[in-house]
């Protein structure tokens, strides 16, 4: 049995059981017998039925679900609400997808070889999909990961972070609820690590979803059978770049968002500001104000913005980090400090060390590091430098140095005027290097989970 706890006050909230050896191989033999069907039993005008009742289903339940959310993996209640309501837009881009997601018709008789026939492709589910996903957004990025696989038909196994899991199972729950037939969708708990590392590597499995650290999802790939597909979303160290043509004001309120929202876990949370010399202290005084504004506390309070770290190891982890840098001849501007066995002080650091800890790795807490540079060029080097690479912004009001930045900065996704954490759903989202493989958001998700297969009719 899995003990689910509160990271804000350690409280008990709720219970997981957990799956030995053979019920996993059960629910392998199960869903692998039915992926063989290619669908056709669960045809789109049904998976589209069940969707539509899903996604009422979650809009009649919106703030159960987000203090679900909350209580599990702490983020802010006002922001678990956003995100449940994130996930109601999740499901409806998956039914708009699977109305108009369609193959394609292949050029013939364009040559001798080619003549007295047509072709065409259309799309079919790629099997069994395997998810494993993170805790800092524990319902939609289940939403993210299982409703794609499920909207094209193949057959899902889910397994949560340990420390979220409740969302997750109340997700499935929904789901036969709103008319999914039980064997599509499967929630599993593996004992340990040696059982949850098995399922993995299973060979019946032919897509694995995973968001998680780099450490854990690269060593999971190596660990695929031959054949088996993935898609890989971990961590990044998010540059944001304000130039001396930059509006300072926005600059301040929106890296303050950037960098602190849900105490900063997330994966492409505002870690890096590269900040011209020549704007550095009207800067950094606009920023310090606006960062204390935000409140710090129970996630429960609605006016909470940063709350605590998933678990008291991680409030001690990021202390030492930061008290690494410091001792290495950084500046603490703001903060620096353990709050409780739970949160961490709103913490900017300033002019870190190239070889700090978080200077090189996500340090995924409330940590922003301030970078000054004189040479705009040599800046960008600078955070290239790093392992990941994921989104990046730039605030400036000039093209040039828009345009610039966007060709040599190491990025899936440039911003400008924003910073590095805006996401909507039907964009794609992709971490590179490090930071992962494949291309997540719904339509990229869907169609990574499907094949496309070419019949060629000979007249």
């Amino acid at each position: 049995m899995l003990i689910v706890k509160s990271p804000w006050n350690n409280n008990q909230i709720g219970s997981i059981k957990t799956n030995d050896l053979m019920q996993i191989e059960k629910i392998l033999n199960e869903v692998s017998k039915v992926s063989k069907l290619k669908g056709m039993d669960f045809p789109p005008n049904k998976r589209i039925e069940v969707l539509k009742s899903f996604s009422q289903k979650i809009n009649d339940n919106i703030d159960s679900l987000a203090a679900l959310a909350t209580s599990e993996g702490g983020k802010p209640i006002s922001d678990s609400i956003i995100e449940i309501k994130r996930g109601i837009e999740g499901v409806e881009s998956c039914i708009e997808v699977l109305k108009s997601d369609v193959g394609s018709v292949i050029p013939m008789n364009i040559n001798e070889a080619s003549s007295k026939r047509i072709a065409f492709t259309q799309k079919e589910p790629i099997g069994v999909v395997l998810v494993i996903s993170a805790f800092n957004h524990p319902f939609n990025l289940i939403i993210h990961q299982v409703i794609p696989a499920l909207a094209t038909g193949c057959t899902v196994i889910v397994k949560p972070a340990e420390d979220t899991p409740l969302s997750c199972k109340k997700i499935v729950e929904m789901l036969y609820e709103s008319g999914l037939p039980e064997n599509r969708c499967h929630f599993v708990m593996p004992k340990n690590m040696e059982l949850a590392t098995k399922l993995v590597s299973d060979e019946r499995v032919d897509f694995f979803s995973f968001i998680g650290s780099s450490k854990v999802g690269w060593f999971l790939r190596s660990k695929l059978a031959p054949g088996t597909r993935c898609s890989l979303e971990h961590g990044g160290m998010a540059p944001t770049f304000i130039t001396e043509n930059s509006d300072l004001e926005n600059c301040a309120k929106s890296l303050a968002r950037g960098g602190f929202y849900h105490a900063g876990q997330v994966c492409v949370s505002v870690q890096r500001i590269y900040l011209s010399k020549k704007v550095s202290k009207s800067f950094i005084s606009k920023f310090i104000n606006e960062v204390e504004k935000i409140k710090l506390g129970d996630p429960m309070n609605k006016d909470t913005v940063v709350g605590p770290l998933i678990r008291n190891s991680e409030v001690l982890r990021v202390n030492e980090w930061v008290k690494e840098s410091i001792e290495n001849g950084s500046k603490l501007i703001l903060g620096g400090k353990v709050l409780s066995d739970s949160t961490y002080d709103k913490t900017i650091i300033m002019n870190p060390k190239r070889e700090d800890k978080l200077s090189q790795n996500e340090i995924f807490g409330p940590v922003v590091t301030i970078n000054e540079y004189d040479n705009f060029d040599e800046a960008i080097e600078h955070a290239n430098s790093v392992k990941v690479s994921f989104q990046a912004s730039i605030f400036t009001n000039k093209i040039n140095e828009i345009l610039k930045f966007y060709e040599k900065i190491n990025a899936s996704s440039v911003f400008h005027n924003d910073h590095t954490a805006f996401r909507v759903d039907w964009m794609p989202f992709a971490g590179l290097k490090h930071s992962g493989h494949g291309i997540g958001g719904i339509k990229y998700s869907m169609h990574d989970m499907q094949i496309e297969k070419m019949l060629v009719l000979r007249k």
